[in-house]
């Protein structure tokens, strides 16, 4: 464990993610990893705020694409790569892959258009691993059904994450090299288990 990683956690919503986003980093640190927890949309105190338009206000979907990658850019430039420079690992709660599945697969964004904007927000910029946390949509939708206060993306319907759920498996298709795909519907026991064989070769 000599150079500073990028790892970002993907999945739909329901999936588990923020269970085992916490055990992870904890996990690390307890290896004596310095690392930097963050998450998207936000991670600064621009992209916060974008944070809370994008969660709650509706928007063309187009628009909520660019705004996506605003609030990534501020990310990048304010929080990620000052990190990484300085020899800390970087956790983030969704990246640039979340795009292309809920803005492109959900959405219908183009996914030209989509990569346009990773190229010129990210430039060379990826994840060193992206851990999917891919679940059946009828399980995920039985874990979010009695969460309080669902934001607009947790509020689509089940046609809307099958094909966010589809966007992330292409993903996962064209970079494997990068991906690493968890199936979320173990026990939580079972994937931390996976989880630990994991850091065991980081």
């Amino acid at each position: 464990m000599s150079k500073a990683k990028f790892i970002t956690f993907e999945g739909v919503d329901g999936a588990g993610k923020s269970t085992h986003l916490a055990w992870f980093t904890d996990a690390l640190r307890q290896r004596g990893i310095d690392l930097l927890l963050t998450r998207e949309p936000g991670g600064t105190p621009l992209g916060e705020k974008l944070r809370e338009i994008l969660l709650h206000e509706p928007m063309h979907a187009e628009t909520e694409a660019m705004l996506m990658f605003a609030a990534r850019r501020e990310h990048i430039e304010q929080v990620i790569r000052p990190a990484l420079q300085r020899g800390i690992w970087v956790i983030s709660d969704r990246f640039s892959d979340a795009s292309f599945a809920y803005q492109g697969g959900g959405r219908g964004v183009s996914i030209a258009k989509l990569e346009q904007l990773e190229q010129w927000v990210q430039g060379e910029l990826q994840p060193d691993l992206t851990l999917l946390f891919d679940i059946p949509i009828e399980v995920a939708r039985r874990r979010l059904a009695n969460s309080p206060n669902l934001d607009r993306f947790e509020q689509e319907q089940g046609e809307f994450f099958q094909r966010v759920r589809q966007a992330y498996l292409d993903q996962a298709a064209r970079v494997p090299h990068r991906f690493y795909v968890i199936r979320a519907e173990n026990t939580i026991h079972e994937v931390q288990q996976e989880l630990s064989r994991i850091i065991s070769i980081l």
